[in-house]
C-alpha cells in the first residue's frame, strides 16, 4: 500500500550568498521600474507626435500647448496640436515638422490641430501663404467654408488664403488646386491652377476674380536670427607697456560738463486748490474754477541795451611837418633885406607902457 521515496540531500547553499543574490535582483527590478517609468512620463509630457513646427515672429503670442527649443544658441517656439497663434502685427513663418513652410501676414489668429500625417487650420483673420513640397495633408476651415489644396501628381502645393481689409476671402492657387466646400450646403468647387478667386460672404455663388487683393510674400517672412557677438581677447601688451613702473601713467582729465544755457522764454504756474473727497456725501464737491490761477514768470529786459567796448585815450600824435615852399630866384639887382630884430626885452617894454602912460595923462 505504502512506498518508499528515497531522498536526494541537495547542496546546502550559505545564507550570506542568497541575502546577496536577493539584493542583487531587487536593485534590478527597482532600476528597470524607473527607466520604464521615467520614458512614459516623458513621451506623456512632450509627445513628439504632435509637434506641429517652429514659430518665428516680432510680434506673436501663443497660447495652449507649446515647447521650448534651444538652436543655435537661440530660443525658438515650437508649435503643438491645440496651439493658438495670435499674429499682433508684422509677418511671420511656421516651419513644419514634416517639412514645408506657412507664411502668415497679420493681424492674424487661427489655431492649428495635428493628427498624424493631417494638419488643420482654423483661421479667423489674416493671410496665410502655404509652401509644401513634400509634407502633410492640409485643410483650412473658415467660418463657413473648407479650404483643401490639392498637389497636381507629385508636385508642390502653393496656396494663399486670407481675408482683405473689407473681409471678403481671398484663394490663389499659385501651384496645384484648391478645393472649396460650403461647410452648411457641401456645394465645392476646383480653383484651378495660377488662378484668384474673391468670394463675399461665404457664398460660392458670386464668385469673382480677385485682382491680387490679398498678398503675403514668403520671402518677407523668412526666419533672420539676430547676429552673434563673438567675444574676442584683447590684444598682449606691448614691451613698452610692461617695462613702464605702476602708477607711472598719465592722468586723463575729466571733461568740463557743459552747463545748459538758460532759457529766456516765460514760465507758466498754475496754482489749483486741492481737491476734496467726502465718503459721506453722495455728491463730491466740484473745484472752483475761479480759485484756479496761472502764474506768468519773465524776464524784464532794459529798454536801453549798450553794445560795444571803451577803450583808453590815443597817445598824442606830432602833426605832418609842412613841406617847405619853393625859394623863388633872387634878382641880381635887388639888395639883401635886413636881419629880423631881436626880441623886445623886459627893459623896453617897461619903456614902452610908461610912455603910454605918460600920452594918455598928457
Amino acid at each position: 500500500m505504502f512506498r518508499e521515496f528515497g531522498y536526494v540531500q541537495l547542496p546546502s547553499i550559505p545564507l550570506r550568498v542568497m541575502r546577496r543574490a536577493a539584493w542583487l535582483l531587487t536593485s534590478v527590478t527597482v532600476l528597470a521600474a524607473t527607466a520604464v517609468l521615467t520614458t512614459r512620463t516623458v513621451r506623456s509630457d512632450e509627445p513628439v507626435t504632435d509637434s506641429v513646427g517652429t514659430i518665428d515672429g516680432a510680434a506673436v503670442a501663443v497660447t495652449g500647448p507649446l515647447r521650448m527649443e534651444v538652436v543655435r544658441g537661440f530660443p525658438r517656439t515650437v508649435l503643438r496640436s491645440g496651439s493658438d497663434v495670435l499674429v499682433k502685427s508684422g509677418t511671420a513663418r511656421l516651419d513644419l515638422t514634416e517639412g514645408g513652410t506657412i507664411s502668415i501676414c497679420g493681424p492674424a489668429h487661427f489655431s492649428v490641430l495635428k493628427s498624424g500625417n493631417l494638419l488643420t487650420f482654423a483661421l479667423d483673420t489674416g493671410t496665410i501663404h502655404l509652401s509644401i513640397e513634400h509634407g502633410p495633408a492640409v485643410t483650412i476651415y473658415t467660418p463657413l467654408l473648407q479650404i483643401q489644396p490639392i498637389a497636381i501628381g507629385d508636385g508642390p502645393q502653393d496656396t494663399l488664403v486670407g481675408f482683405d481689409s473689407t473681409g471678403a476671402m481671398c484663394v490663389r492657387a499659385y501651384r496645384g488646386a484648391v478645393r472649396l466646400e460650403q461647410q452648411l450646403t457641401s456645394q465645392n468647387i476646383v480653383v484651378p491652377q495660377s488662378s484668384d478667386v474673391l468670394l463675399l460672404n461665404g457664398q460660392l455663388d458670386g464668385l469673382r476674380g480677385g485682382g491680387d487683393r490679398c498678398t503675403c510674400d514668403p520671402q518677407l517672412t523668412k526666419y533672420l536670427p539676430p547676429p552673434r557677438l563673438e567675444l574676442s581677447a584683447p590684444p598682449p601688451p606691448s614691451e613698452e607697456a610692461q617695462a613702464r613702473p605702476l602708477g607711472s601713467g598719465t592722468t586723463i582729465a575729466a571733461l568740463p560738463l557743459e552747463k545748459p544755457a538758460p532759457k529766456d522764454g516765460p514760465i507758466y504756474q498754475f496754482n489749483v486748490p486741492p481737491l476734496i473727497y467726502n465718503a459721506n456725501a453722495e455728491v463730491q464737491p466740484e473745484v472752483d474754477m475761479s480759485k484756479i490761477t496761472v502764474v506768468r514768470r519773465v524776464r524784464v529786459r532794459p529798454t536801453l541795451i549798450f553794445q560795444g567796448r571803451v577803450e583808453g585815450e590815443l597817445p598824442l600824435s606830432s602833426p605832418p611837418a609842412a613841406a617847405p615852399a619853393p625859394t623863388s630866384p633872387r634878382p641880381a639887382g635887388s639888395p639883401p633885406k635886413p636881419a629880423a630884430q631881436a626880441k623886445d626885452s623886459v627893459m623896453d617894454r617897461m619903456v614902452h607902457f610908461v610912455r603910454k602912460l605918460w600920452t594918455r595923462g598928457s
